[in-house]
């Protein structure tokens, strides 16, 4: 039994895999842990053996891990999948809509992600992840102090600078109890601005030791940030023939 396409739903514990002969024969089809799964891969395919998975959380990892083997890895999009799934949505249904999906000609893949790509993306993500908190703690204080009759300034510095006013002013309504309240989300506000800064610092760091971040600062209006999102995101570009399909990767051009 020779395998030409294994398809593989991954997860945390339990894996599916399905994989195919030459003729698209589904001959092989099995329910694995996470410690069997790789193993059993390695005695029924031989290196060269195209490998399918859907583009989730995970997947640039056994990626990596098998074209390390010799397996020749395609990452697919979940919703390039989903219209190949048969009947009732399962694990054993799912990877083989995986296998199907990888063998058709104009499927589009996504590029593997190396380390150093999603380091850059993880700084990312925890960044926004950190404003999206500032922001909500920004609002939190201007809803609190309405209760009690002063109106916030809309802008977070204009926020950072009356809070301290807000504390020492004796005159303005608040309560000893809700004044030390006010002063806690006043320490909370200037650790994430600590941590958000603490981030800007890593990303510039890490486009500085990147060469090609290096090189994407010398366009006009790129920065360290624009540049690290970017090698995060397409980091080669070599998956795309056309300029044209980047920038419509990217949202940069009208959708069709």
């Amino acid at each position: 039994m020779k395998l030409s396409r294994v398809g593989v739903d991954l997860a945390k514990n339990v894996f599916q895999l399905h994989g195919v002969d030459r003729h698209g024969r589904g001959v092989w089809r099995r329910r694995l842990t996470r410690k069997q799964w790789l193993s059993s891969l390695m005695a029924q395919a031989d290196p060269g053996c195209e490998i399918g998975m859907e583009a989730c959380a995970g997947a640039h990892h056994w990626a990596r891990v098998l074209q390390s083997r010799g397996y020749t890895v395609r990452l697919i999009p979940p919703q390039f999948v989903k219209p190949y799934v048969k009947s009732n949505k399962n694990d054993a249904n799912d990877a083989e809509a995986i296998c199907e999906a990888m063998s058709r000609p104009n499927m589009r893949f996504v590029a593997v992600k190396s380390v150093v790509q999603q380091d850059i993306q993880a700084t990312h993500r925890i960044r926004a992840e950190l404003m999206m908190q500032r922001k909500a703690k920004a609002n939190q204080i201007r809803g609190l102090v309405a209760e009690y009759g002063l109106v916030a300034p809309l802008t977070l510095r204009a926020l950072r600078s009356t809070i301290p006013c807000w504390l020492e002013d004796a005159e303005n309504g608040l309560t000893d109890y809700f004044r030390s309240l006010l002063n806690g989300l006043w320490s909370d506000l200037v650790l994430l601005d600590d941590r958000v800064l603490e981030m800007d610092r890593e990303i510039e760091r890490l486009a500085n030791s990147n060469e090609v971040t290096r090189r994407l600062q010398q366009l006009r209006g790129v920065g360290p940030m624009v540049a690290t999102a970017l090698v995060a995101t397409v980091g080669t570009a070599e998956q795309y023939p056309k300029g044209r399909q980047m920038a419509a990767a990217l949202g940069l051009t009208p959708r069709q």
